[in-house]
């Protein structure tokens, strides 16, 4: 069971991969898995482009990370574009392959288009997918996506906690935060799922930020919140790569050291298939873990 990783007294981390479009570019990614392993990642899971391009191609690279790292792996699965026999194949395929796990979707609109549409064969929610693998490929088990600033297309945070009740209802034994920079907003909406009577592990999905432009687009996509201050502060600089990698290193340290403090049950990291990043804030929350253990000042 998923939810085994997370024993009180534990801290375990796991961390999110996207296919590369080319051979050059997988080689590179099993170099960066392979630094990324010096961390005991319980689990990594692969995620795939939007409208479900590049699916096939997860389930390779999760296949690949797990013969060459015998780690568990788990791959990204939205209901977007799918009939349902086309989800029953892939869920076929990727227990054929070895996956242990799928983080269970329902997926962003296809590019160019604004909503979401179901396929008419297909499933609408991902509560659905959830019931789907829970009854007929119960040996995987099944991660879903939670949002702590609220989706962008729920109507009200009260409907968009009842659909994550459903998910978790239906059989989710891991929740995983979409990125946030506010501690307090993962504080508050942590609480409201324990008001809900969500009592499965519900993990913060951390964003160590690279780049101010690629940072803008991707909260804006996705409904998170940049801190004025942190934002100003990337801007100082605003060409300059180097600059918003260690501002955002710094930054998502902080947000660890902070939310070990307040006893997460683990971390989920969206590393951008880079190591170094994700490597210098697990090595400062080590850092201020052992401070604690120890009783010197953080």
């Amino acid at each position: 069971m998923l939810s085994e990783f997370y024993k009180p007294g534990e801290l375990p981390i796991s961390f999110e991969l996207y296919p590369p479009k080319t051979d050059k570019g997988v080689r590179s990614l099993m170099l960066q898995v392979e630094r990324l392993m010096k961390h005991k990642p319980s689990y990594i899971t692969c995620t795939y482009g939007a409208g479900g391009s590049t699916r096939g191609k997860t389930l390779e690279i999760v296949e690949k990370v797990k013969t060459l790292f015998q780690v568990p792996v788990a791959a990204h699965l939205t209901v977007v574009g799918s009939s349902v026999a086309d989800l029953r194949s892939f869920l076929a395929e990727a227990e054929r392959r070895g996956v242990d796990y799928i983080v269970a979707l329902r997926g962003d609109p296809p590019q160019g288009e604004t909503k979401f549409k179901p396929n008419p064969k297909g499933l609408r929610y991902a509560n659905e997918l959830v019931e789907l693998i829970n009854d007929e490929f119960n040996d995987l088990g099944v991660l879903v996506a939670g949002y702590p600033e609220t989706h962008q297309e729920a109507p009200s945070p009260d409907v968009d906690m009842e659909n994550l009740k459903r998910k978790v209802d239906a059989g989710a034994q891991v929740i995983v935060s979409q990125m946030f920079f506010r501690n307090s907003d993962f504080y508050s909406w942590r609480e409201r799922c324990e008001k809900a009577g969500i009592k499965i592990p519900i993990v913060p999905g951390i964003f160590p930020i690279n780049s101010l432009a690629q940072i803008s687009k991707i909260a804006k996509m996705c409904g998170a919140g940049i801190p004025k201050k942190l934002y100003e502060k990337l801007n100082q600089k605003p060409d300059d790569p180097d600059w918003h990698k260690r501002v955002g290193t710094a930054y998502a340290s902080q947000q660890v050291n902070d939310l070990v403090d307040n006893n997460v049950p683990g971390f989920h990291f969206y590393v951008l298939n880079q190591a170094d990043a994700t490597g210098q804030i697990l090595t400062s929350m080590r850092e201020h873990m052992a401070k604690k253990k120890t009783g010197s000042p953080a």
